[in-house]
């Protein structure tokens, strides 16, 4: 059995970064990841995410549960399999949320949470090409973070819609406030992704005593008493388990659904889930797999008028071949834009004092509103979603068996706020694609249509259309030890438990206003400087 002082399980966001750091104190790291080696030519290209989105080879193909918030839909629910996890295969957007966000888990019993507490944090990893206030951006860490540099009437001309109905241009919505539109910024740099695994994994694993094992999925923590001493895992195409010692702690990484489930076939977690399921109990801890949040999306779609480029024409023959010289040449190509080409924060109302839905433009439409599915003809698409939503979800495991999914249950709209601001984002997108502006680029309104008009029938679109943003968190909650939802304390170790520690989007109390992979790195950031102060 091979001994290292820490195994982290999963190798995405957060892992790349917490081995590099781990690494640099001098400890011996070992990364036990499911998926492949990251060599999948599509994760270098941004506009790659088209592809591995429907690709089970180096993503999780998961499913959310139908809920009255979907109408019984179950919708599918995408994760990164492979080394880089979620940031080598999301939209690559880099974007950090509200200071209030982090004031509120400070707040909930987290000391050390704070914004001032994590913006060094934030800063630390990251690497700022373009303007931005040294105050609160980074100019010397790992991760590259620029704006989209694809700029096209298609992308002027929403900024100018959004200012025609009140919203104010953002200067940067990573810096002193979030408020306004502007270009998404991302983890691009001369138009290549940039995910941990690039940033950090790597060069840890030419540099420091850190190993990785891909192609390993591990079984389950390997519990003397209390305390966490290894994992067991299993090779791909093999029956048979191996174990790893961990002789300071057992890290996992496995993300909002991945580190919940371990936990549960590990022992740990709801009785009545782990009894349903077949697996001794060996600590009743009740909020493990608890507290999903995810954020829901709902999208008004276009079709433009015949004069206007939008991507659907760009990734078709001549025009492809001329994106993809552009791309490789590093001039801008809508092959280096996320799925998100500009992002707006506004308030669902007036009296508000920080935004609390959001808007993404992309220049492009989608068939039935499914993300990642282009639609034949040429079209233009803003998402309206809610930033901090209430409603609560879980990850339940269904056998001892790894090998089978999880049940995921978002309970997407359950809570009454969540209901009444999307309808209220979505009359936000709408107004910004009917504005005067907008009228030079669109002809119809193909999704919800014209004869969408009250708040009850955006309610029922919304329902019909709506998908995941691919933000899930909260599954191990990170709170007192007092809360029966929370997993892990303010250091992140598993409540009752030694040399056992969780570092994902998993441990977000709350989901923030934002998407969650700046957060994520973050997290790992923090968590490498605990682990290191930890006896």
């Amino acid at each position: 059995m091979d001994t290292f002082d820490y195994v982290i399980v999963g190798g995405g966001t957060a892992a790349g970064i917490l081995a590099y750091r781990l690494g640099e104190q001098g400890r011996s790291v070992c990364v036990v990841e499911a998926g492949p080696e990251d060599r999948n030519p599509y994760i270098r290209m941004p506009v790659g995410w088209f592809k591995t989105l429907k690709d089970p080879r180096v993503t999780w193909q998961l499913q959310y549960q139908g809920s009255d918030g979907t109408l019984g839909r179950v919708t599918p629910l995408v994760q990164g399999k492979v080394l880089g996890g979620s940031s080598a295969v999301n939209g690559a957007v880099y974007n950090r949320g509200q200071k209030e966000d982090f004031d509120t888990w400070a707040e909930l019993g987290n000391p050390g949470w704070s914004y001032a507490d994590v913006l060094p944090y934030f800063r630390k990893s990251e690497h700022l090409y373009g303007i931005g206030d040294d105050r609160y951006r980074g100019r010397e860490g790992a991760m590259p973070v620029s704006p989209i540099s694809w700029r096209t009437p298609v992308g002027e001309t929403f900024l100018e819609g959004a200012r025609s109905i009140g919203i104010p241009e953002s200067a940067d919505y990573n810096g002193e406030t979030q408020t306004g539109v502007n270009y998404t910024q991302g983890n691009i740099l001369r138009n290549r992704r940039w995910s941990t695994a690039h940033a950090f994994l790597h060069p840890a694993r030419r540099h420091f005593n850190v190993q990785v094992l891909t192609q390993a999925t591990v079984t389950r923590i390997v519990l003397e008493g209390k305390r966490a001493t290894g994992v067991e895992f299993r090779r791909e195409g093999e029956s048979r388990t191996r174990s790893l010692a961990a002789t300071r702690a057992v890290v996992s990484c496995a993300g909002a659904i991945g580190s919940p489930k371990l936990l549960q076939l590990s022992g740990i977690g709801p009785a009545h889930v782990l009894q349903a399921a077949g697996i001794v109990v060996r600590s009743a801890l009740e909020g493990v797999g608890e507290n999903l949040r995810d954020h829901f999306v709902p999208r008004v779609i276009v079709r433009a008028r015949p004069h206007v480029t939008s991507v659907n024409e760009r990734v078709k023959g001549m025009a492809l071949l001329q994106e993809l010289f552009a791309w490789a040449s590093g001039r801008p190509s809508v092959l280096a834009i996320s799925p998100v080409l500009i992002y707006g924060f506004w308030k669902s109302r007036p009296e508000l004092t920080r935004p609390d839905i959001a808007l993404s433009y992309f220049p492009a439409s989608y068939k039935l509103g499914m993300i990642g599915h282009l639609d034949d003809k040429p079209g233009l698409t803003c998402g309206g979603f809610q930033l901090r939503p209430e409603s609560q979800g879980y990850v339940r495991v269904q056998s001892a068996s790894d090998l089978e999914a999880p049940v995921i249950q978002p309970n997407f709209l359950a809570h009454e706020t969540d209901r009444g601001v999307v309808v209220a984002a979505l009359k936000c997108a709408r107004a910004i694609m009917h504005s005067v502006p907008m009228q030079r680029l669109v002809e119809s309104e193909m999704l919800p249509g014209s004869d969408v008009q009250s708040d009850d029938e955006w309610l029922h679109y919304a329902r019909q259309y709506g998908s995941t943003g691919y933000h899930p968190v909260g599954t191990c909650k990170m709170g007192v030890a007092s809360d029966a939802r929370a997993v892990v304390d303010a250091q992140l170790k598993v409540h009752g438990h030694d040399g056992l520690y969780v570092m994902d989007a998993s441990v977000m109390p709350t989901l923030i206003s934002a998407n969650t992979a700046a957060a994520t790195m973050m997290i790992a950031e923090k968590g490498a400087d605990l682990l290191g102060a930890a006896p």
